[in-house]
């Protein structure tokens, strides 16, 4: 309460020397000085807290630690001060309230006793002006060019308003809780905070657009803190494309298989391909044999046992995240794994490649298969495999396609379509068209991307003419058995969005 009774005996004292400037005499001139330097000195007070609201609230927490760990003093009394913010907020508010509400109160006591009449009013314009001039514009102005500068500056002597002030802000903060809780829920600390990670994407975003981050380092970036949302089923490779070794097979049969392959680490299977028994790999074999043949000749191969240089392989469940599946991996040493799901049932494999890929794209050597490049043709249309991701191909055309339901583009077709689709059929979402261009048994392989326009009706057939029939594009693959014949594109209906009931 020190701090009203200040502003009151303040008042009270500029009413008294402003009585004797009317009184005349040799002080008069003294009087008005002393109260106009008591102003100037409580607008310069409150352009300080002002200019130090702006600057510690606008400063680089993030800019602020690295000065921090290099040794900066005012860097880390920076960060002290901010840790708690309603603290500081208060803090400002009431001292910048305070001096205003006592700069008012001495200007207008001054002009009340000058003027005889209009004084009040004239006193409100005059402080209105240079409160807001000098005492907010300016110096908020001033501390958003060099906010980082000027907050190490600032916050030793906000520290020490902090301490001197801290009762009464702590008695601000008790009334308006207490109202809070009477008008209203009570408020999480934490539900308006943005999290890290979305302070980090916000800044990409922006730098992004500004041009000052290029696309494919915010690609990485986002890659990075995308995996905690992102599962291993996301990017997984289907157990339909994995290539296994039949444990039943001759040695050299093996041999065979593992130098075809362009992969180092193979599962092996017996029986049954559900049947992982264990991983081999490329160079266990190769020195395996090496040292069989050395010692026994090529006999060795007869009687050869890959199952003894198996390793044993290692599951995960499908439903594991990918920042967690990257620190088991390099916890345990390993880059392969399988993947299964609720019920043991093999779902594919991942490798620490693949996820290592979600960050820096596309990682492709010497042994890689060259995979479809997306590249509009003179239509401004893609041909793109049925396989690819949704979030490769969001990736690389800075599209947003949803990856809710589907992981690839072609399970969104079909669950824009309801069903397996035919070759020939085109869907539409949002402002694309999906024309399936051919299948392989219940799955689609190809598909055709391009803007949604209006589809022409088909040409009339003339008498004696065959009705027109769609030829298939150039580069589609043969058709394979199960697939139907090329036809006339009949649309259907638009899926402006996907249904997540169903």
């Amino acid at each position: 309460m020190s701090v009203f009774l200040m502003s009151e005996t303040a008042v009270e004292t500029a009413t008294q020397t402003a009585t004797r400037v009317t009184s005349g005499g040799a002080d008069t001139g003294g009087a008005i000085l002393f109260t106009i330097v008591a102003i100037a000195i409580l607008l310069a007070i409150s352009a300080f807290f002002s200019g130090a609201e702006t600057a510690l609230t606008a400063a680089s927490r993030g800019k602020l630690r690295a000065r921090a760990d290099k040794g900066d003093r005012g860097a880390e009394t920076v960060l002290e001060v901010v840790e708690d913010r309603e603290k500081l907020i208060g803090t400002i508010l009431l001292g910048n309230n305070v001096v205003n509400i006592l700069a008012a109160s001495l200007a207008s006591a001054l002009f009340v006793q000058i003027f005889s009449s209009g004084a009040v009013a004239l006193a409100t314009l005059v402080m209105t002006a240079l409160i807001l001039i000098f005492s907010e514009v300016l110096p908020k102005t001033y501390a958003l060019l060099a906010p980082e500068k000027l907050a190490t500056r600032l916050a030793p002597p906000i520290r020490v308003a902090m301490r001197l002030l801290a009762p009464a802000v702590s008695l601000l903060r008790g009334i308006v809780r207490g109202l809070m809780a009477l008008l209203g829920p009570r408020q999480e600390q934490s539900a308006n905070l943005f999290t890290v990670q979305e302070e980090i994407a916000g800044a990409l975003a922006l730098g992004q657009s500004s041009g000052t981050v290029a696309k494919e380092d915010r690609d990485r970036l986002m890659g990075a803190l995308d995996l905690g949302d992102r599962w291993v089923e996301e990017v997984m490779l289907h157990r339909s494309q994995i290539q296994m070794i039949d444990a039943d097979k001759k040695p050299y049969q093996i041999l065979q298989a593992v130098l075809d392959s362009p992969f180092t680490r193979l599962p092996v299977f017996q029986g049954e391909r559900e049947n992982v028994v264990g991983v081999i790999h490329a160079k266990d074999l190769l020195r395996a044999i090496n040292q069989a043949v050395q010692t026994d000749g090529a006999r060795a191969l007869r009687s050869f046992d890959v199952l003894a240089i198996a390793m044993p392989p290692y599951f995960v469940p499908e439903t594991t995240a990918l920042d967690e599946q990257l620190r088991e991996f390099l916890s345990r040493r390993a880059h392969f794994a399988l993947v299964v799901d609720e019920y043991g049932s093999l779902r594919g494999l991942i490798t620490l490649e693949d996820i290592l890929e979600e960050i820096v794209g596309e990682i492709v050597d010497e042994h890689d298969r060259a995979d479809q490049e997306l590249r509009p043709n003179a239509s401004g249309e893609y041909i793109v495999s049925g396989a690819m991701t949704i979030r490769d191909i969001n990736r690389a055309l800075d599209w947003s396609l949803p990856d809710d339901e589907a992981n690839t583009i072609a399970g969104l077709v079909i669950h824009i379509a309801r069903s397996i689709p035919q070759p020939g059929q085109i869907f539409s979402f949002g402002d694309l068209r999906f024309e399936v261009l051919s299948r392989r048994e219940n799955r689609i392989t190809r598909l055709r991307i391009r803007p949604a326009t209006p589809l022409l009706p088909p040409p009339a057939a003339e008498d004696g003419d065959a009705e027109p029939q769609q030829d298939a594009p150039d580069d589609a693959p043969p058709a394979s058995e199960g697939d139907s014949a090329p036809r006339r594109i009949t649309p259907t209906a638009t899926a402006p969005h996907i249904d997540r009931s169903s």
